[in-house]
């Protein structure tokens, strides 16, 4: 097997809420032969500030960000809108740089998010991890718009013995998170995340699953307020032999 080593961008809030997520992705991609960096000088990557039309902040970020992960030959991020980011929106950032454009498309050109990475790179399933339940599984917008994540968190999902599904209506529709217009659009994004909610309690599952951790709080949250039992879980932990670990939201 091929030892690569690749970078770890852990994300804001897998660093600060579920920090498990990220020892998930190093588990993993230790197991699939990967050398695993965890760059110190790693922030925000300016989502947030993108999103909310700060474009000289997100920018700063951005460089911050590139200088920290350029030296590596492939960067991997928990988080489809993380790496959806880094990955698309940074050459539009520095599309009248020519000097940051370069250095931005380098980078771009080297991100994964990390179970796509797992699954169209490294080629890589889980061996030997077992869990008997019932999942469900939400696709998150930005990996799935901006980087076309669906079919392989699914592979490397499908070869967990014990682990079954149940389809989810509107699987693909927005759980109504989308980092800052849950904060500026409050009813809005409660009436979506009650509808997916809905959808959720539907299937029957035990487990609600999905790429990004935003989405899973915001959806837990929900499924918790409601006094719904299913535990919501990042996909990795799963796919890392993690799954009998406190669901989102059952740390305290």
């Amino acid at each position: 097997m091929m030892t690569r080593t690749v970078a770890l961008f852990v994300t804001c809030l897998v660093d600060l809420m579920r920090p498990r997520i990220g020892f998930a992705a190093i588990r993993a991609l230790e197991a699939a032969g990967c050398d695993v960096v965890v760059p110190e000088r790693q922030t925000c990557c300016g989502q947030p500030a993108l999103n909310s039309g700060d474009r000289d902040h997100a920018a700063a970020l951005a460089k911050q960000t590139i200088v920290a992960l350029e030296p590596y030959e492939a960067i991997i991020v928990p988080s489809g809108s993380c790496a959806g980011t880094i990955r698309c929106h940074y050459p539009e950032i520095f599309e009248h740089d020519a000097h940051w454009l370069s250095r931005a498309q380098a980078v771009a050109g080297k991100t994964w998010e990390v179970m796509a990475y797992l699954d169209q790179v490294c080629g890589w399933k889980p061996k030997g991890v077992t869990l008997d339940a019932k999942a469900t599984y939400h696709d998150s917008c930005s990996g799935l718009r901006e980087l076309g994540i669906k079919a392989q968190p699914r592979r490397l999902l499908k070869a967990i013995d014990g682990l079954t599904f149940a389809p989810l209506a509107g699987e693909e529709t927005c759980c109504g998170f989308g980092g800052a217009f849950c904060v500026k659009y409050p009813a809005i994004s409660n009436a979506i995340v009650g509808e997916k909610a809905d959808a959720i309690d539907a299937t029957g599952a035990d487990l609600l699953l999905a790429g990004d951790l935003g989405c899973l709080m915001n959806m837990a949250g929900k499924l918790h307020r409601r006094g719904s039992k299913v535990r919501a879980y990042h996909a990795i932990e799963l796919i890392a032999g993690m799954g009998d670990g406190p669901a989102i939201g059952e740390e305290a």
